[in-house]
Parts: structure tokens; sequence; C-alpha cells
């Protein structure tokens, strides 16, 4: 049997191939897929809210990239006052929801935590942080009215985190805004791109409400820019315009036999995932492979195990410590059944026909072949088409350049999130910058 043809074969003898999700019970499905981190009741936020030290120039704040008073919130819930706690946390962060779910604290506010320093074991800070906006958003608490009008208008591009979170401060000062959005649903990455099991119940829709509760934000679904929509045409007929759109287009592979049937986007699949009705529909390869070492590779690994498939191997082309999922990220992986193997350069897409049999890779001098009916792809991403042809618009490494205030080289127009240049790809950092990005677009419309 030649190498083409063993690549092609599972260990018990069958051909490989695509599967139903259905192999798996309903118990199963709900187990793999449950909430990843469980809220605390009200007993445990207390006692882990009394672990904090409230520290004076609390190294968490600065950690936080929407700066959120730490300390302050958790001594709020430790006061037995969560609502106080959710206006802290919301004040800076309306996604504060969402971020205590996804945000990777354990590289930012909990990793500097002086409990990590000195035990090794941090305050749970997300975990709080999630207990305090829960609360908030179950009671349907709003803390924020909207100014008297202004008469202004502010086009929007991207009901996404960065777009949100502009559109609600730009509300807050009295702003008329509009959001045009391409997908059917508002959210972003939060609704189309996240693992289905740090999101569960439908809370990203159910955010997206509670943010665009406050009035004055009309959105548009289904409008692509470049297509239904011109950025020149936005710039000259509303007062300023945000473009936070994010990331749209996706980075080649770049080997041969890389659209070969049985190779997909991991963000397109994952999107596919999270609005599925059934996950026993789902279909997944038996032996898949994931190409990537972010965050997005992990989720399509994890969820892929999830969903049933016999053998998932994560491959990174670089060492282990230059992978952009955290730690704990990658521990996650896995202990849900994913081996993950560094320094593993692409090389070519091994295919009988047009369905791929194996993924081959460079790795020390060698080809080393791993054998998969299904590959993923979570290599990056790049900007889409739609905003290059803009009059003024400046690029910077394939991203759009803004100053410090999200101002772009575009006169009346900002722009933040994963779609800028000084982007972390992170949720938290997009809320950041679509908030200072409205602070700095009031104070031009208020000059």
């Amino acid at each position: 049997m030649d190498r083409t043809t063993w690549v092609n074969v599972m260990s018990d003898g069958k051909l490989s191939g695509e599967i139903s999700g259905g192999r798996l019970t309903a118990e199963t499905y709900a187990e793999n897929f449950a909430d990843l981190h469980p809220p605390l009741t009200q007993h445990e936020a207390l006692v882990e809210a009394d672990r904090c030290y409230f520290c004076y120039d609390a190294p968490c704040v600065t950690a936080c990239p929407t700066a959120i008073d730490i300390p302050l919130f958790i001594r709020e819930i430790s006061a037995g006052n969560p609502l106080g706690a959710a206006k802290t946390i919301f004040d800076q962060n309306v996604f504060g929801g969402m971020c205590a779910r996804v945000c990777p604290t354990e590289t930012l506010c909990e990793e500097v935590c002086v409990r990590e320093e000195a035990e090794g074991k941090p305050v749970q800070i997300g975990l709080l942080q999630r207990y305090a906006t829960d609360t908030a958003m179950t009671q349907g608490r709003q803390f924020y009215r909207r100014a008297l009008p202004t008469g202004k208008t502010i086009a929007i591009i991207g009901a996404g985190p960065a777009g949100l979170a502009c559109a609600h401060r730009l509300a807050m000062k009295g702003h008329m805004v509009e959001i045009f959005e391409s997908r059917p649903k508002s959210g972003g990455l939060n609704e189309y791109g996240i693992a289905a099991y740090k999101t569960v119940d439908g809370f990203a829709q159910a955010e997206v409400d509670y943010i665009t509760a406050i009035g004055g934000i009309t959105i548009h679904h289904e409008k692509v820019l470049g297509r239904d929509i011109q950025l020149n045409e936005l710039a000259s007929g509303y007062d300023a315009v945000f473009l936070g759109f994010g990331l749209g287009g996706v980075n080649a592979l770049g080997v041969p036999d890389a659209d070969a049937n049985g190779v997909r986007d991991a963000i397109a699949w994952i999107s596919e995932l999270r609005q599925a009705s059934d996950l026993s529909g789902v279909a997944v390869g038996r032996r898949v492979v994931v190409i990537g070492g972010g965050m997005t590779a992990v989720d399509a690994a994890v969820q892929v195990k999830g969903l049933g498939a016999d053998e998932v191997t994560l491959c990174y082309r670089g060492p282990q410590e230059r992978m952009k999922a955290s730690e704990y990220e990658q521990e996650l992986a896995q202990t849900r059944g994913v081996v993950i193997r560094t320094n593993m350069q692409p090389k070519n897409v091994a295919v009988e026909g047009d369905r791929v049999t194996g993924m081959a890779f460079e790795r020390d001098g060698e080809t080393v072949l791993i054998p998969c009916d299904q590959i993923f792809r979570a290599i990056g991403q790049t900007l889409d088409g739609g905003v290059t042809g803009a009059s003024g618009l400046e690029l910077a490494g394939g991203r759009i350049k803004t100053d410090a205030d999200g101002r772009t080289t575009m006169a009346k127009v900002w722009a933040g999130g994963d779609c800028v240049a000084a982007g972390d790809d992170l949720t938290v950092t997009a809320v950041a910058q679509g908030r200072d990005a409205a602070e700095s677009i009031h104070g031009a419309l208020s000059a």
C-alpha cells in the first residue's frame, strides 16, 4: 500500500470521510457544549469577592484594555450591591457581560492579580464581572439615558463590539446613530465567531438588545460595504462615520491543493455551527487537522472534537510559546482530546481525486504527513475589499491607519476594532476603541 492510499484509510480499516454530527447522544452534545465557566452563585460571589485585596493603584485595572475599576466593582459585590458593580463595569465597558465570558483574563487582569503573584490563584475577576452584569441584564436594569438630541447623525459600518460600543456612547451623548451591518444578525464575532460553549443560551443577541435599548440606534442588516453602501457617500451624507466592520477576508493557505474538497475556513465553519439549531446535523470529519495557533484555531478544534470527530490535531507553524492562544486555551484543547503539534510548516494538501486525504507539513527538515479527511485553516484574516477604494483612507500593515483617538486619514471618518492597525483581535480592545472613538467624534461635532 503506497502512502497516498494509506492516508485515506482509518485505523479500523474503514474509508475516512465526513460524518454527521449525529453520532453522539443528545446528553453528550449538551455536555460537550455546556457553559465553559458556569456562573457563580450569590454565596460563591461573596466568598470570591472577599479574596480581593482592593489594591491601591491596582495592576488589574492597568491590565484591562477598557480600564474598568476592578477593585471598586468587587467591593460593591462584597457589599451586596451587584447592580452598583454592574454600573461600574458598564461605565467603561458596555460589553462587560460578553467580555466576562470570552476575555482572556488569564493573560490580562487575572495574570497580574496580587493573589496570582502571591499564591498562584488569582481572584476570579471574570466570573465576578459576569455575576454583576448578569444580575443587571436579568433584571433589565438600564443605567443610561440619552442626552438631549444634538441633531447630528453618525453612520457606523459593522454591528460588532466596536461598532455597538461606539453607537451606545454616541447615543448617550444625544446623537442619532445608523448602523449598517452585512450579516442578518448583529453582534459581529460575538454572534458568529466565538465557540458556542463560551456564549450559551443566545447571550450574544440578548446583549445586543440590552445595549440598543438606550434608543437612538437604528440597525440596517445585510448592507454590504462596496455593494449596498459606499464609504465616500456615507462620509458626505452623515456628520461622521465610524468603521467597525472587523476583518472579512481570510488568509490563503498558500500550498498546493488548498482548495480541495474538505478544506474549510474555520471562522466560516464556526459561524455555521453557531447558527445551527441542531448540533447533531453539523457534519464533521473523522480525522481533522486544524491549522493555526490562535483562539479561533482552538475554538474550531475543541468544537470539532465535541461534535464527535475521532482525532483532531491542531498544527502551528512556530514554537508553542509563540501561539496566540493562551496557555489556558491550549490546556483546554488538550483536556478535550485535541493533539497540539508545533513547528509544523504547511507543505501541501494530500488528495485523492478532489477529496482531502491528509495534510503534509515540513518539520525539522522532514515531511510529516497527517492522515485526515477535513482541514480547517485558522491562519488569520484580512481586510475586506469594500473599503480599499475609498478616497483618502490610508492603510498600514493591511489594516486601517488611525491615530490614538481612532481618526483615520479620511475626513470625518473614524475606525476601531479588528479592522485597524492598532487592533489586537480581542473583543475587549474593540470595545475600548469604539468607546474612545465615540468620545472623539462627540468632541469634534461639539467644537
